[in-house]
């Protein structure tokens, strides 16, 4: 019986098995290590510079000598209180209310006020009276002396009846003087009472808007508290939007720059695009050590309901008056380096959103300055990259550089 078995020939007719798995895993690896690098290398981030694009029409004026922030305040505001202490019976105004100057806003409690002012104008009225009785009482006097003169002379009473009468006279002339007196000051009392009770009306001080509401019906208001405890000093606080400007703080190395009456442009960061024409009032005399800055009082040449106070304004000063212009073309304004042609020759931008740029095409209108405006494919507020890389894809991770 023959047993087959494997010859040699069969063993050196190749390599090992193992061989062929250890091959395969170098491949593997080699592959895995591949896509790695071409992972880890093609997002890498590119290092670019991005700028933010604005509206046409927005930015300083370019014949702006500095900028300076600020804020709107009102030259004339008033917290409006009594001026009696009382307690509120009624409280006519709210916050945003319009008021005219006069107009009632609240109302003390006046009952002790007007029987006061009562008992004030009884008090005339007796005075009144008493001056009418010492009139009769001179007249009727008067009219004894002339009977005792007459009779004197036909020798029918006594000189001493005669003088009598004639002291009677200057007696009642002097008593109704007297009366007269009193009855001036019963009517000074009572213009004293009006006036007090007239403090229990609290009125307007002139035109305005109300922005605060300080006191409710039931309390109590004084001018001559602190404001602690139970007792309000105000009604409200009321400020004369006419009035409003603005005050801002430039930086002293640059003050000399600034001028009584030098034209400016103000624009509110609540409203961007509304330039509002103004001027300088006044430099203040007076620097802020710790800011190293000196306040300058801006006066807005334009009133609009829209200006309110304490509002975040920056403002421009100019060198010359800006002309009228014509309201800008609708679009956003792009630095020039920004732009990139297509193979196509059609222009476009890379737009970064969060860490990636995206290839945007754009279309241009007439050149503003040194800017491209862009009147579609970009909005205001958006970033792009300047100078763009040749590296950089649609698609591409980007980093912002520092």
């Amino acid at each position: 019986m023959r047993i087959e078995g494997t010859s040699r020939e069969d063993h050196d007719s190749g390599p090992p098995k193992w061989i062929w798995g250890l091959l395969a895993a170098i491949v593997v690896l080699a592959l895995l290590g591949g896509a790695a690098w071409w992972f880890l290398a093609g997002n890498k981030p590119i290092l670019v510079q991005t700028t933010t694009v604005r509206a046409n029409g927005q930015g300083a004026p370019a014949d702006a000598v500095l900028q300076a922030t600020g804020y709107v305040t009102a030259r004339r505001q008033a917290t409006v209180s009594a001026q009696i202490t009382g307690t509120l019976t009624q409280v006519l105004i709210d916050e945003g209310f319009k008021v005219k100057k006069g107009q009632v806003l609240a109302r003390l409690d006046d009952t002790g006020l007007r029987a006061g002012l009562a008992a004030a104008e009884a008090n005339v009225r007796s005075a009144q009276a008493t001056v009418a009785q010492m009139r009769a009482q001179l007249a009727q006097a008067e009219a004894d002396s002339r009977r005792q003169i007459e009779l004197a002379a036909s020798g029918m009473t006594t000189k001493q009846a005669q003088e009598l009468a004639a002291t009677s006279v200057k007696a009642y002339a002097a008593q109704l003087d007297a009366a007269q007196r009193q009855a001036e000051s019963a009517q000074a009392q009572v213009s004293q009472a009006r006036v007090n009770f007239d403090y229990a009306t609290v009125r307007a001080p002139f035109d305005g808007v109300v922005i605060a509401k300080s006191a409710q019906v039931g309390e109590i208001i004084s001018p001559l508290s602190a404001g602690g405890g139970f007792t309000r000093t105000g009604v409200g606080t009321i400020v004369d939007m006419d009035s409003l400007e603005v005050d801002v703080d430039v930086n002293e190395a640059y003050i000399a720059q600034v001028k009584a009456d030098m034209p400016c442009e103000a624009v509110l960061d609540a409203y961007p695009d509304w330039k509002v024409p103004a001027h300088v009032v006044a430099v203040i005399p007076s620097a802020d050590r710790g800011k190293a800055t000196v306040k300058v009082r801006v006066a807005l040449d334009q009133k609009d309901d829209r200006v309110v106070p304490d509002m975040g304004v920056r403002v421009s000063f100019l060198a010359t008056k800006p002309k009228v212009q014509a309201a800008p073309v609708p679009g956003v304004l792009l630095p020039a380096e920004a732009l990139v042609t297509s193979g196509d020759g059609a222009n476009a931008v890379f737009v970064v959103t969060d860490t990636r740029a995206a290839k945007r095409a754009v279309k241009l209108g007439a050149d503003v300055g040194k800017f491209k405006l862009v009147t579609e494919g970009l909005k205001a507020g958006e970033t792009v990259v300047l100078s763009p890389p040749a590296e950089l894809k649609d698609g591409s991770t980007v980093q912002n550089k520092e």
